[in-house]
């Protein structure tokens, strides 16, 4: 039996695990399936951002990727936008 995935590295290893175990369902999908499909190609920086993203709280997560909320000044960053987009286009 053949494993296809990547080896990933301890870092991405635990921002997948922390993306998919958030701690509201909702969250969970949106930001742990945005996660682990890019994961492998982010740059540190892109990591760096991922895990500045992961430190706002739950609830405003969810507002913000579902477009219940604009996403604030002060919470604004290129990867939010990112998981927002993907979050807003999921099928």
């Amino acid at each position: 039996m053949t494993d296809d995935t990547p080896q990933l590295d301890n870092r991405r290893r635990r921002l997948i695990y922390r993306a998919q175990h958030r701690g509201t369902y909702e969250n969970d999908l949106l930001i742990g399936d945005f996660v682990k499909a890019r994961i492998a190609t982010m740059t540190e920086a892109e990591l760096d951002e991922l895990e500045e993203v992961m430190e706002f709280p739950d609830a405003e997560l969810a507002d913000w990727l579902t477009g219940r909320k604009p996403i604030p000044a002060h919470a604004d960053s290129p990867m939010l936008r990112r998981i927002r987009e993907a979050a807003l286009n999921r099928t």
